[in-house]
């Protein structure tokens, strides 16, 4: 059995063997682009994906999230539902620290905006953080609380308990 060639060299130099690891199926995907991040466009906004009427905190919300590597981004408009707020953001980290540093990101993010009075719950233990940005509310999961509470269902427009049986 013939032993397998390193990728890398162990010293750090380069041995001239520069191989093309790109992928070039990021462009199938919406919120994944070639963007080097220079500009300050929202990715969100560049490429229509964002519901007509979303205010620059939603935005620069969701711009965070994105830029941060949040999973599953839910954009969920409770205008006319609610009262609390005129909409909420689900997002999922991948982990308790993934989670927390999404939080203390999106907080520098909203105190940049001028929200810096942003009221926090579960930072500790960093499952579910939820942030209350005054018209937005922020909801931080881990993928296995995410699953198990699934708040998007609560608050979608055709569940069962909104419709009306007759």
């Amino acid at each position: 059995m013939e032993p397998i060639a390193p990728i890398h060299s162990e010293d750090g130099a380069d041995d001239g063997h520069d191989e093309d690891l790109s992928d070039d199926s990021a462009e199938d995907f919406p919120l994944f682009s070639a963007d080097d991040g220079d500009d300050d466009a929202s990715n969100f906004d560049r490429q229509g994906i964002v519901p007509t009427g979303t205010s620059p905190l939603e935005i620069a919300i969701l711009s965070k999230l994105d830029d941060d590597k949040a999973q599953d981004i839910v954009l969920i408009d409770l205008k006319g539902k609610s009262p609390m707020a005129d909409s909420m953001i689900v997002a999922s980290g991948r982990s308790h620290r993934h989670v927390g540093a999404l939080a203390d990101h999106l907080l520098r993010t909203l105190k940049e905006q001028g929200l810096g009075r942003a009221k926090v719950e579960g930072l500790p233990h960093c499952d579910w953080v939820l942030i209350d940005a005054g018209d937005v509310i922020v909801h931080l999961f881990r993928p296995e609380v995410r699953m198990f509470y699934n708040i998007e269902k609560i608050w979608a427009v055709d569940s069962a308990h909104r419709t009306a049986q007759a």
